[in-house]
């Protein structure tokens, strides 16, 4: 049974880690929430964190909203190491997975891709790679949810997007201010690219 009464204490642990940001625990904790109020986010019920790091917002969001089963990825051993000890503390190890590997080689592997409701990015990459390793993991009808820096535009070209199937949805404010995308259509089979491509050759 999930008890998420330790958040807290699990966050401070992954921030002396060097796996958190610096700043308030309080702030990473309302910074992941936010992604609890997109629709996309909070009715889906299979979602993704790409890059969960130290677990935000992905760690968070699985105790937030108790209906839903969360993946937790990320290609650090020591980061999934730390995560899934964590998930395991917070009693949350039947709904949550954590996954070692390159977001490249799950989004070609049958068991991830195209089945996630929602994936959700926070500090994961530039737009082009957040989009190329995401689309290829979504349903049709589901939706990418990525953290924006503040004052920042037209990180999300229509052309850019629509080669990986994606299509801009909406920005959301905030703070923090989050934009949606949703997956229109199935991710075309060369994406993504080899590990390492997407960063080296960004698709804009």
């Amino acid at each position: 049974m999930a008890d998420c009464s330790g958040l807290e204490r699990m966050l401070a642990e992954a921030r002396r880690r060097g796996f958190l940001g610096p700043g308030p625990i309080r702030d990473h904790l309302e910074h992941a929430r936010a992604y609890a109020a997109v629709a996309a986010v909070s009715r889906s019920s299979l979602a993704i964190d790409l890059g969960s790091g130290g677990g935000v917002p992905g760690l968070v969001l699985a105790c937030e909203l108790p209906e839903t089963r969360w993946v937790l990825l990320d290609a650090h051993h020591g980061r999934t190491s730390f995560l899934a000890d964590a998930v395991a503390s917070l009693g949350l190890t039947t709904r949550v997975t954590v996954v070692t590997a390159r977001a490249e080689v799950v989004g070609r592997d049958e068991s991830h891709r195209g089945c996630y409701e929602a994936v959700v990015s926070r500090g994961f990459g530039r737009p082009a790679v957040v989009a190329e390793c995401g689309a290829p993991l979504l349903r049709v009808s589901g939706h990418l949810v990525v953290s924006e820096p503040p004052e920042t535009t037209d990180r999300w070209p229509a052309t850019g997007l629509a080669s990986v199937g994606l299509r801009f949805e909406a920005l959301h404010p905030g703070p923090p201010r989050l934009t949606s995308m949703v997956q229109e259509r199935k991710c075309p089979d060369r994406f993504p690219r080899r590990v390492g491509v997407p960063a080296k050759r960004p698709l804009w």
